[in-house]
């Protein structure tokens, strides 16, 4: 679950169009499924949003809607020759619809911005590294910096691609003192979050996106880190889909949000969209277990309870990174794997945000899963 771009005529918006600008002035030098409650959608949606989840289109890109983005995080231990090491990683591609210039008959106009990051931690080091991409999609031959396919998954900015093929995703990211070169297997069926795929965000009936998830992808491939490569023994990660045009509600300042891949073989996800004074304005999740069934959490049955935070010495912003999570499958601990794992992405999407390798801890005390909790809005509130 992400949020990046800005509104289409904010402040954010213009300076992340300004960026673009600058970005490419450096370049020159399956089974179809419909929401029970679909109708209730806008006149403006509507011509979207009726329209059921179908495979393998869904796969692609939906440059009709306002805001995009494909998602993956994972955690991953090296080939025990190189020492066994543990890294989490993280990759995201956005594409940003831009509402002014869809109109506009220059092969140059930027019809849609393309932003990506990629993060790596190193669990050993106690360290995080990152790295980020901005440009725009262009029609014009020997300017294409960035394109997605509306096919399949085939997002690509600059050097940085994720490619769907058969049942695996491959992720290629050369960055900043790191890399990705990955290949992740299926191992389950697509998870259609929400309501067959629309996914509530708010007590509007637009507030929504449309939102799938892909648990439980085996990790295979090489990370490297500081000019080696590590190759991967063993690791899981899990891929969020997911496009809206209207997501958040104008009293939401930012969400938190997790993603776990259970160690038994199920999937746990669980978001809350917060206020100004840090409380639920909404929450949802799923739980998808070892055999498949899905349970969709209504709004009200996940609780969010902050019980540790860290201040970043980079930025100042204080983070709740340790939270305890009480949803209708049990009650856990969510405790980051390290604290510093900050992203600071203003030179892309101008946003501040937390996003790391964490576990998911039952009442035992022993782990349940490893994933990823993402916290938003907490350096300043976003805008979508």
């Amino acid at each position: 679950m992400k949020i990046r771009a800005g509104g289409q005529c904010d402040a954010s918006r213009r300076r992340l169009l300004a960026l673009a600008a600058g970005a490419l002035g450096d370049a020159l030098g399956g089974a179809a499924v419909t929401p029970a409650w679909a109708a209730q959608a806008s006149d403006a949606n509507a011509h979207d949003i009726r329209q059921p989840m179908a495979f393998p289109r869904d796969f692609g890109s939906h440059p009709r809607f306002r805001t995009e983005w494909w998602y993956v995080t994972g955690y991953a231990q090296s080939e025990a020759a190189q020492g066994a090491r543990e890294f989490g990683f993280q990759l995201t591609f956005f594409r940003s619809r831009v509402a002014q210039t869809q109109d506009l008959p220059s092969p140059f106009a930027a019809r849609q911005l393309f932003f990506a990051h990629a993060a790596l931690t190193d669990v050993s080091g106690r360290r995080l590294l990152h790295d980020q991409r901005i440009a725009r999609a262009s029609e014009t031959p020997g300017f294409d910096l960035a394109s997605s396919s509306e096919v399949d998954t085939h997002v690509r900015l600059r050097d940085w691609s994720l490619t769907r093929s058969g049942g695996s995703y491959i992720a290629r990211l050369p960055a900043e003192g790191f890399g990705l070169d990955l290949r992740l297997d299926r191992a389950q069926p697509v998870l259609l979050q929400g309501d067959r795929g629309l996914s509530r965000k708010g007590p509007l009936p637009d507030e929504i996106s449309h939102y799938y998830s892909e648990p439980q992808l085996a990790v295979r491939g090489a990370l490297q880190l500081a000019r080696q490569s590590w190759r991967i023994a063993n690791g899981r990660a899990w891929l969020d889909h997911e496009w809206s045009d209207e997501l958040l509600d104008p009293q939401a300042v930012g969400w938190d949000w997790i993603g776990m891949n259970m160690d038994d073989g199920g999937a746990l996800t669980a978001f809350q969209l917060r206020d100004r004074a840090g409380n639920a304005l909404w929450d949802g999740g799923s739980y998808r277990s070892p055999a498949l069934a899905l349970r969709v959490f209504d709004r009200g049955e996940v609780v969010l309870r902050p019980e540790r935070r860290w201040t970043s010495p980079a930025t100042g912003t204080v983070y709740p990174v340790q939270w305890g999570l009480a949803t209708p499958i049990g009650q856990f601990t969510v405790r980051p794997v390290i604290d510093d794992q900050e992203e600071d992405n203003r030179a892309s999407t101008g946003t501040i945000y937390w996003e790391g390798l964490s576990d998911l801890v039952g009442v035992s005390g022993q782990r349940a899963g490893r994933g990823y909790l993402e916290l938003t809005g907490y350096a300043e509130p976003l805008k979508l």
